[in-house]
């Protein structure tokens, strides 16, 4: 059973940046597919960001520029740095996975990034 864990969210003002961290635990299996989705308050959980074996990147329009996801040294870890952050991005982020040869996506607990002044 694959575990997530998510942290670095907090409070920042607009502009700010913060860095959210998510380490995969439970699996010794290289997780090729690691992303980032959110929920606004209110809204359905929508993309944010993913990463696929070999680097290759999606990201959701509205972070184009601002968010730069990227994978760990260690394995199965991701993380996602959030910069020139403004209030439309305050959410609860969660952290996924993708198990490579079940499909099974698993879900971390979701940390709260509150964007405000």
């Amino acid at each position: 059973q694959i575990q997530l864990v998510e942290s670095g969210g907090g409070l920042v003002q607009p502009g700010g940046s913060l860095r959210l961290s998510c380490a995969a635990s439970g699996t010794n299996i290289y997780l090729n597919r690691l992303g980032w989705y959110r929920a606004p308050p209110g809204k359905e959980r929508e993309l944010v960001a993913l990463i696929f074996d070999g680097d290759s990147i999606n990201y959701t329009e509205s972070v184009k520029g601002r968010f730069t996801i990227s994978r760990g040294d260690v394995k199965n870890t991701v993380y996602l740095q959030m910069n020139s952050l403004n209030s439309e991005d305050t959410a609860v982020y969660y952290c996924t996975v993708r198990h490579p040869i079940t499909s099974r996506d698993y879900w971390g607990q979701g940390t709260q990034v509150t964007v405000s002044s």
